[in-house]
């Protein structure tokens, strides 16, 4: 991978830690915004579910957008909405009264999330634009999502820090956090040159449906398959993140920093394995599906002892929830890879986009599902143990990689495979 590119990915890596930060920093200090807005559990889980809900619906469009006016363009709109509305969330939390101030927080939070529907899902496509060899891009995904979830191990431990000095303080932050990344994309990020830029921007929406509509009925088959299993492994992850904080706080009394700390650990694990994960299956599809079945199948497992066990003991719950997340690793680059690698490139924008909202439908339904469950844990582990069986069986009978030889799709890219393999072959001599 070229040194520019490096710099490239390294301001495009940004976008998924910054991003989450916007999200699961907030998750160690949900009980004690509850307490100061003096608002109930449900409408806690609200601050979460509603930045996410939005995205569904606002994602779609944008990833049409990026395919005719530029990945880059979209990206940095929707950073500056999302710094916006991080603006709108922070003054109202510091400026109103409780239940005015819980509304436009509400607000903001709707904000960001029209924000964040223009930035970390483009980020997927821009990265299968920017490179030819299909091994650079697996490459390039797996650093995209270890970004992510880095992002996910660092929220607990710098959202109870800022928590510890002002309550709010984890909202007001995300205007100053997002100047960084808009900063980083503005000045290090340089696309591709557009091919076919005329017919691009000439494309009606009625014709980009259309589109999309003939493409989920040729490849539906396991693109559906996919956006189930990228759904309903967010709905586990941010399922189980929420009921960790919630029992940590209400069982064993620990809530600041230490919690952050704590929650960190099975976060790391995901880190970990999306790192691996993305250096290791390459170009090879069939490895992306099998490490996408092994990791579901040990989330189904962690999940199941969770809930058999029903055990509220915090180091037994740890190392479960570990375990879990070294399975979310195994299998979220590996979705990442197959999707974006699987798909030509002017669609590509709208197919992940479409994959990044039903992955925030997850985000969105985890913490509230929790919420309403939480009297009754046991079910809610035997909930997360159906949905990864769900996915399993999914990703073992409805994704069928091509094998090698079919994937030719013109004379220049059998070219550009002739060159990789020359490349390789010289270097391994």
């Amino acid at each position: 991978m070229k040194e520019k590119k490096k710099l490239d990915l390294a301001a495009l890596s940004t976008i998924p830690l910054i991003m989450t930060l916007a999200n699961s920093m907030l998750i160690p200090v949900l009980p004690l915004i509850q307490r100061e807005l003096k608002i109930s559990g449900l409408q806690t889980s609200l601050i979460i579910t509603v930045y996410a809900a939005v995205s569904i619906f606002c994602i779609p469009v944008a990833g049409y957008l990026s395919d005719v006016f530029g990945r880059k363009r979209i990206i940095l709109i929707g950073l500056c909405i999302v710094a916006a509305g991080g603006l709108v969330s922070g003054l109202a939390a510091w400026l109103m009264q409780a239940q005015w101030g819980y509304s436009l927080i509400l607000l903001g939070r709707l904000v960001q999330g029209v924000g964040a529907a223009g930035a970390f899902p483009i980020v997927l496509p821009l990265v299968g634009d920017m490179f030819q060899s299909k091994e650079e891009v697996s490459s390039g995904l797996g650093m995209i999502e270890t970004s992510n979830t880095f992002g996910k191990v660092l929220s607990p431990v710098l959202g109870s820090a800022l928590a510890a000095v002002v309550w709010f303080l984890p909202l007001a932050v995300i205007p100053a956090i997002s100047v960084i990344s808009i900063l980083a994309v503005a000045f290090l990020v340089k696309t591709p040159a557009p091919r076919d830029s005329d017919a691009a921007a000439d494309r009606g929406f009625g014709k980009f449906v259309h589109t999309t509509a003939s493409l989920l009925a040729e490849k539906g088959h396991w693109l559906y398959a996919i956006f189930a299993i990228g759904c309903l492994s967010m709905f586990i992850m941010f399922g189980f993140l929420y009921d960790l904080s919630t029992v940590l706080e209400d069982h064993h009394r620990i809530s600041g920093i230490r919690k952050g700390l704590l929650l960190a650990i099975p976060l790391s694990a995901i880190c970990l394995l999306s790192y691996l994960t993305g250096k290791i299956v390459g170009e090879n599809k069939r490895r992306m599906k099998l490490f996408s079945v092994v990791g579901l199948i040990v989330l189904m497992a962690a999940m199941l002892s969770c809930g058999i066990a029903d055990s509220r003991s915090m180091w037994f719950l740890i190392a479960l929830m570990c375990v879990s997340g070294a399975g979310i690793g195994l299998v979220l680059p590996s979705l990442d890879a197959l999707i974006t690698e699987g798909i030509e490139k002017e669609q590509r924008g709208t197919i992940t986009s479409l994959y990044s909202s039903a992955r925030f439908i997850g985000v969105a339904l985890g913490p509230l599902i929790a919420s309403v469950m939480m009297n009754r844990e046991a079910w809610l582990f035997y909930l997360f143990a159906g949905s990864a069986l769900i996915c399993s069986v999914l990703a073992l009978f409805a994704i069928k990689p091509s094998p090698p030889s079919s994937t030719t799709k013109s004379p220049s890219s059998g070219k550009a495979r002739a060159r990789a393999r020359h490349n390789r072959h010289k270097r391994s001599g």
